[in-house]
């Protein structure tokens, strides 16, 4: 098939490419850097400049291409701090990508008559943090979230409901947090310097998913599934637990542990929030729908054998 890639020039999209050009597709792939054409050429794909935020540009760029499948991975993560009292205000730009930039998609797709999109949302801290510890697709997202957080969930919420009322054959991806090649340059960063301490008990439960195995979930839903899937691995874990792993991966010092009050002053709801509340989620319905399955089943062999590329030991960039 014919594969459009809305935002190649990310993490998932530069692991993304060459699984689809392996798989023997056609891609075209849109970034809005172009320093960033010629890594996605030598990829194998046909890439172009387009502003995900121009309806125009989405427009003509989708026509022309005239593809059998639409994938959204447009976000602006390259832009985000360590400061989660400005959660909302590091995800702005992420967050007119969701809503705008979904709504211009959406629109192009129909008016080419492609009959399928694929757009990325997010497994984790959009949950609702009440009942049990792990969440699947079915249950509701967070209808109360840490007001640095509510601008974000609510451009989530748009674009999962805009993709599936659309009448073309939608499909949402909640990636875990992602690590690995090209994905988590900035946690290591701070885990590295002691600026992640465990605050209060470190029971927030977390999913993980390596930015290969987000690649191949995409690979499998460009011809099956529709609706929504988690995509993370076999492991749901607590900070407590994770946490003080990926810091002796790093060769780091352990992470430092702070009471919430402290956390709370630091880093204000959000913080202590991600720390302590947040769920994570299951992922059978994307074994059992798109028959797709983890090759890092668990973050403990990734964050130990798959935070970098071992053929180019490219380091990482960045994480949701």
């Amino acid at each position: 098939m014919r594969i459009f890639i809305a935002g190649a020039g990310g993490a998932i999209g530069r692991r993304l490419v060459p699984q689809l050009v392996q798989a023997g597709h056609d891609v075209v792939a849109t970034t809005r850097s172009t320093a960033k054409l010629d890594m996605l050429a030598e990829l194998g794909a046909d890439s172009l400049i387009m502003d995900g935020l121009d309806p125009v540009a989405v427009g003509e760029g989708v026509a022309k291409a005239e593809p059998d499948v639409v994938v959204h991975q447009m976000t602006a993560l390259a832009s985000m701090g360590t400061n989660l009292r400005r959660f909302d205000r590091d995800f702005a730009v992420t967050n007119r990508l969701r809503t705008l930039g979904t709504d211009h998609l959406l629109a192009a797709a129909s008016a080419a008559g492609v009959p399928r999109l694929i757009a990325q949302s997010y497994a984790g801290w959009p949950n609702a943090r009440t009942g049990g510890p792990i969440k699947t697709e079915s249950d509701e997202l967070d209808p109360r979230p840490p007001r640095d957080q509510s601008q974000t969930l609510a451009a989530i919420g748009h674009l999962e409901a805009a993709v599936l009322a659309a009448p073309i054959d939608g499909v949402v991806l909640r990636y875990g947090s992602l690590y690995g090649p090209g994905a988590s340059d900035l946690i290591a960063d701070v885990v590295r310097k002691r600026r992640m301490p465990i605050i209060g008990a470190g029971s927030g439960v977390w999913s993980m998913c390596h930015v290969d195995d987000a690649a191949s979930a995409t690979v499998a839903a460009v011809s099956r599934g529709s609706g929504v899937y988690n995509i993370v691995d076999d492991e749901p874990a607590p900070v407590a637990e994770w946490l003080p792993f990926l810091a002796d991966a790093l060769g780091a010092k352990p992470p430092m542990r702070v009471p919430a009050w402290v956390g709370r002053l630091a880093g204000g709801e959000a913080a202590v929030s991600l720390m302590t509340q947040v769920r994570g989620a299951a992922n059978a319905k994307a074994k059992r729908e798109l028959g797709w399955y983890p090759r890092w089943a668990t973050w403990r062999d990734g964050f130990r054998h798959g935070l970098v590329d071992r053929e180019t030991m490219e380091p990482n960039a960045r994480t949701e």
